[in-house]
């Protein structure tokens, strides 16, 4: 099959699973709200930051979920930025950190997916900042900008501006199974990576190789530490499984973990979305092997143990989860 047919197909997969989210939101919305996140900065080493809600220390563990975290780099000829976040108010908090600590420019941006939390802040970065993606979110962020700001909308309101958005397009892609090197100076290396879909195809992580210490900025695939369990709701879970533990196996236990939406933690901080995976795959393969039915496999996989207090676990892992892990592992046969 061509690769534009493959391109098209996982559009249509997306946009089918996204109108089903929609369909299916928690009782309170929003999930966060945009106009009360306050953003915090936190110095992990020499020109290393982290920015992350200044409520994830208090509430990741308690279940609530959080606002995108971030981060930047500063480099001998500039900055490098991950994440431009989802509304003018949060990128502007976002930027008045940065220049809280360097007025070097802004040279790289780095979106670790096509959902707006993570990229609709782009159109407000300077002119010549160079923004990097991975090639299915600049496709899809491309032909479907404004089908993705209504799911923005349906997760977290009207109001938190999300509709002034404006398209502005990568001017870096990074291919599947690719990674591209960034050499900051200063002995801080920086490796985006492709893996494929973790969460969705549009993942990127991106790896700090330093001297004085590695950072993962993780985005989706790893959301948060326990009790949060993985957003698996963009139509897949096979590949999703195998690259979340790629992943979790190239970094080391000293390594710093900067997940998508939750508090800064480590490599056992992260291993819960890998317990939870590994657990769902075996059970949804025992259901399938039984031929069970959908609705008998929801009935049965509850997975209680893992029902820790996160706000969103019955509507994830019920709606999301069991159905696109049942689905992938149907089609595709139990070994």
């Amino acid at each position: 099959m061509k690769t534009q047919n493959i391109i098209k197909i996982l559009i249509l997969l997306f946009w089918a699973n996204t109108a089903y989210a929609q369909f299916a939101m928690p009782n309170h919305i929003p999930i966060w709200d945009a106009n009360k996140v306050t953003l915090k900065l936190h110095k992990i080493s020499e020109n290393v930051y982290a920015v992350s809600p200044s409520t994830t220390e208090t509430e990741t563990t308690k279940g609530i979920p959080q606002a995108t975290s971030a981060g930047f780099i500063v480099g001998d000829k500039g900055v490098l930025l991950i994440e431009t976040m989802l509304s003018k108010g949060l990128y502007d908090q976002l930027y008045k950190l940065i220049r809280s600590v360097t007025n070097k420019p802004i040279v790289y941006a780095i979106n670790t997916s096509d959902h707006g939390d993570h990229c609709f802040g782009n159109y407000l970065l300077p002119k010549e900042t160079i923004i990097i993606q991975n090639e299915f979110c600049k496709e899809n962020l491309a032909k479907n900008y404004d089908n993705i700001k209504k799911f923005m909308i349906g997760l977290f309101g009207t109001g938190r501006g999300i509709e002034e958005s404006v398209y502005r397009p990568a001017d870096v892609t990074i291919a599947i199974n690719q990674t591209m090197k960034i050499d900051m100076g200063k002995g801080n290396i920086v490796e985006i990576i492709n893996v494929g879909t973790a969460q969705s195809p549009a993942d990127l992580f991106v790896y700090l190789k330093s001297s004085s210490g590695n950072v993962l900025w993780a985005g989706n695939p790893f959301i948060a530490e326990s009790p949060a369990i993985p957003w698996l709701f963009d139509g897949y879970f096979l590949e999703p499984v195998n690259n979340l533990n790629k992943i979790y196996n190239m970094i080391s236990d000293i390594d710093i973990v900067v997940p998508g939406h939750g508090r800064i933690t480590n490599k056992a901080g992260i291993k819960y979305t890998i317990d939870y995976v590994t657990a769902l795959k075996t059970n949804v393969e025992n259901a399938v092997k039984k031929g069970l039915t959908l609705e008998q496999t929801k009935a049965t996989v509850t997975m209680k143990e893992f029902n820790k207090g996160y706000e969103l676990f019955n509507w994830l892992h019920f709606n999301f989860n069991i159905p696109n892990a049942y689905k992938d592992i149907k089609e595709n046969g139990v070994k």
